[in-house]
């Protein structure tokens, strides 16, 4: 025997004979001319096979079409080789460069991901957790933090690892992965005072992490002596048709606003979109900023200056920390703050 690879040297592949009954591990073993073990060891623990033979195992597995029976192999491994991700909206693209690297990375280890809508509303919030917690997943990844005492509880009292994103704070319930929103308010707002700006705006979101950056934003124009920042707020999740009405209403309040700066790029084109219909040319007379930097952010018209988030790294970390803490390892850096960036493109 192969000790590294898991094969047999002297059992030659052995085609299986077709039945009715649906396909076993020793069928997979026989077909691939490898152990049981070893078809084990490829569905649970890839990275530690060869690649010629995880090959080999994956095609038998494809070609005979077995499905192993996860709530066993669950039972005995002590886990269910799934990993829930609890997500305020499933519309829009701000959370999807995250859900695409966390769903990539944890794959790469053999875990699948499961995701879940909380509505931006603490009592559904509390009510998914208790239903997921309830299905033992091997770990949980927050897209924010928990919005109430009750699915904080719930999630403490639960012992699986937990991944808190797209947030800071100092009191995380297990692992953190994020940026400042505070931050990000107080920079765009130093970023419009370079430019020659005194006249504010802003676009928002309604939802908590919103206000956080509507809030420091204000603060920020309030220090550097400028007047009262005008907000528009829209319902969360952000939609083009919020960020024209935001905008709209700003101007029909204070016309003399120069420099608006939106909580999503998603609002931010709606603004785009106005200020057009308006007449009004960006950024000459009227200077917009996004945030989220999205796909479509380098095409818009003009180019849409925005507040870069890593999506991916933010994904690759807490997909990271949860394989790590499912196989008892430490995990160097549990609170990890990813900072932001502003990309300057034409529209501000």
């Amino acid at each position: 025997m192969d000790y590294d690879s898991g094969t047999f040297s002297h059992l030659p592949h052995q085609p299986v004979q077709a039945s009715n009954r649906p396909s076993k591990i020793q069928d997979v073993a026989r077909a691939a001319g490898v152990s049981a073990m070893t078809v084990s060891r490829a569905i649970n623990h890839p990275e530690r096979l060869n690649p010629e033979t995880l090959q080999r195992v994956r095609d038998a597995i494809a070609s005979m079409r077995y499905v192993p029976n996860a709530l066993a192999s669950g039972l005995r491994l002590s886990r269910a080789r799934l990993v829930a991700a609890l997500l305020p909206t499933l519309v829009g693209p701000v959370f999807q460069e995250l859900i695409q690297s966390l769903d990539h990375a944890l794959n790469q280890h053999g875990y699948q991901l499961m995701i879940g809508r909380t509505g931006y509303d603490a009592a559904q919030e509390a009510d998914l957790i208790r239903a997921i917690i309830q299905r033992r997943p091997d770990g949980i990844v927050m897209i924010g933090m928990a919005a109430s005492e009750e699915g904080r509880a719930l999630l403490q009292a639960s012992r699986i690892p937990v991944v808190e994103t797209w947030d800071l704070t100092d009191s995380a319930i297990d692992m953190l992965v994020g940026f400042s929103h505070s931050a990000i308010g107080h920079a765009v707002a130093a970023h419009f005072i370079a430019n020659g700006h005194r006249q504010l705006g802003m676009v928002s979101g309604d939802d908590a992490r919103a206000r956080v950056r509507v809030a420091a934003y204000a603060q920020a124009a309030q220090a550097a002596g400028l007047p009262e920042v005008t907000v528009a707020y829209t319902p969360a999740p952000s939609t083009l048709g919020g960020g024209r009405r935001g905008l709209a209403e700003i101007l029909a309040e204070r016309p003399e606003v120069t420099a608006v700066f939106c909580s999503s790029d998603t609002l931010a084109l709606g603004a785009l979109v106005e200020a057009q219909h308006q007449g009004l040319q960006v950024p000459q007379q009227l200077a917009v900023v996004g945030l989220g930097d999205q796909e479509f952010a380098k095409d818009t018209d003009p180019p849409l200056t925005t507040v870069r988030l890593d999506g991916t790294r933010i994904g690759q970390l807490a997909a990271d920390m949860i394989v790590a803490r499912t196989l008892d390892q430490p995990v160097d850096a549990p609170r990890v703050d990813i900072g932001f960036s502003i990309t300057q493109r034409s529209s501000g």
